[in-house]
């Protein structure tokens, strides 16, 4: 049994802002598309602690970080960014070929 401070998913997600509203948060964790610890959920029900990692696919890209902290509600995004470390670089935009190279 693990022990320490715990927050369902669905939650977590919304306090984090890496989902819009709860109702989204819940939907993403009921669609299978989630995973924590490489574990698929399929409940939004599920608990996170500090060290969970989270990955889910977000249109084009991949979102993956790691729980830092449980927040105790959804307050600004400085403070919501605290909660957890991404893991993979944000995707950067996709750039225009240059002149010399257009022919």
């Amino acid at each position: 049994m693990v022990h320490g401070p715990a927050l369902r998913l669905d939650k977590w997600l919304w306090y984090a802002r890496l989902a819009r509203s709860r109702s989204a948060a819940q939907e993403l964790c009921e669609s299978r598309r989630l995973r924590v610890d490489g574990r698929v959920i399929d409940r939004s029900c599920a608990r996170v602690r500090p060290g969970n990692v989270i990955a889910f696919a977000d249109g084009d890209r991949v979102v993956a970080v790691r729980v830092e902290a449980i927040p105790d509600r959804r307050g600004p995004s400085a403070e919501a960014q605290r909660a957890y470390t991404a893991l993979l670089p944000a995707a950067a935009p996709a750039r225009a070929a240059p002149e010399s190279a257009r022919a």
